[in-house]
């Protein structure tokens, strides 16, 4: 059986197959209609979401199917000291695909080593979010054409941003890309996933301070927002929360054609003057995200009994008594389960959180 906690998880094949079955549901949406009927979606969404779980809703909705859960976990046996474990045993006799959103890091994992049907991770913690990568592909493919050889600048907060992480181990697989990390010193991409994602991979990567030193190279700028909350030091935020607002000003050093993507919610990142540019993708994104949603729930319940897509091998996990994941937004932290760690290029890991530990 196939689950999605990681972008990893999907062969770039696969990836490519659901990007192209997407392309193709968007042309052809009756074919598509009743696809899914009588099949049910559960939507375990332990923190708030807007477009992610609307998305997912829509989603099973075209296809002919139905959708259950919650958008509160405050209402639910979880409350009462649930564990995932036993949350996704029960719901899994009701449903025929989950998608769990959780703020503690690895949740979806957990969930996977003992459900029956498909887990989809959306989104747990500042861990991964890989169906908003596969949103950021197909939107990238629809509007460039092609994904190989882009130039992507990313843009904002790189430390903390599950999007960002999940978008660049997905484009670490394709030929030519670059990726130009565009951030102040506080919120830089973190140093496992330049060692274990960019390094190892071969991403042809370099780190700037402003967008317009390199505006004019971009085939796609993903933007993020910059959090007051992240900075220790506010006049240093102060100094620069400007050099990542991106307006008209920045806009006219860019390419004609180019896409500006952001995962959405922004609050000042993006100036609502861009938003009439044509290269202005971000609202078409959303959108982009129902479709690839479809074409990925239709896809892991045609494979669900296909010995040819199943999960890739993990690192061999192992315990060790001696080490101790200081992550509290871990799941091994909060839920009585193994602790579990591999080895990295760049060190000892967690299993759960990839947070190193030594």
């Amino acid at each position: 059986m196939k689950h999605l906690i990681d972008p990893t998880d999907l062969t770039k094949q696969e990836t490519d197959q659901i990007i192209a079955l997407g392309e193709d549901i968007i042309a052809n949406r009756e074919k598509y209609r009743d696809s899914l009927r009588y099949h049910k979606l559960a939507t375990l969404f332990y923190e708030p979401s807007t477009r992610t779980r609307l998305s997912f809703t829509s989603a099973m909705m075209e296809l002919g199917g139905n959708v259950l859960g919650f958008s509160d976990a405050k209402n639910t046996s979880v409350s009462k000291g649930e564990t995932v474990e036993d949350t996704v045993r029960v719901v899994g006799n009701f449903v025929d695909v989950i998608a769990m959103r959780h703020p503690l890091e690895g949740a979806p994992y957990i969930a996977s080593t003992v459900s029956k049907v498909p887990i989809i991770n959306a989104g747990d913690g500042s861990h991964a979010h890989p169906t908003q990568t596969l949103t950021d592909l197909l939107t990238i493919k629809r509007e460039l054409g092609h994904i190989d050889g882009i130039t992507i600048g990313f843009c904002g907060d790189l430390k903390f941003g599950r999007t960002v992480h999940s978008l660049i181990k997905a484009l670490s697989r394709y030929n030519g890309v670059k990726v130009i990390l565009i951030a102040p010193d506080e919120l830089r991409l973190p140093d496992y996933i330049k060692s274990d994602v960019c390094d190892k991979q071969g991403v042809d990567y370099r780190e700037v301070h402003t967008i317009e030193e390199v505006m004019g190279e971009l085939d796609v700028l993903y933007m993020t927002r910059v959090q007051q909350e992240r900075f220790l030091d506010l006049e240093e935020f102060e100094r620069v929360k400007d050099s990542f607002v991106l307006d008209s000003e920045k806009m006219a050093l860019a390419k004609e054609k180019m896409a500006v993507l952001h995962p959405l919610p922004r609050v000042n990142e993006i100036k609502p003057e861009v938003d009439d540019d044509p290269r202005a993708a971000y609202f078409r994104q959303v959108e982009n995200g129902k479709f690839v949603r479809m074409a990925l729930m239709y896809s892991l319940l045609k494979w669900k009994d296909d010995p040819c897509h199943v999960m890739p091998e993990h690192p061999e996990y192992f315990e060790d008594a001696t080490l101790v994941c200081r992550n509290p937004k871990c799941i091994c932290n909060h839920e009585n389960i193994k602790h579990l760690f591999h080895e990295t290029e760049s060190g000892v890991r967690c299993a759960y959180c990839d947070s190193k530990v030594k």
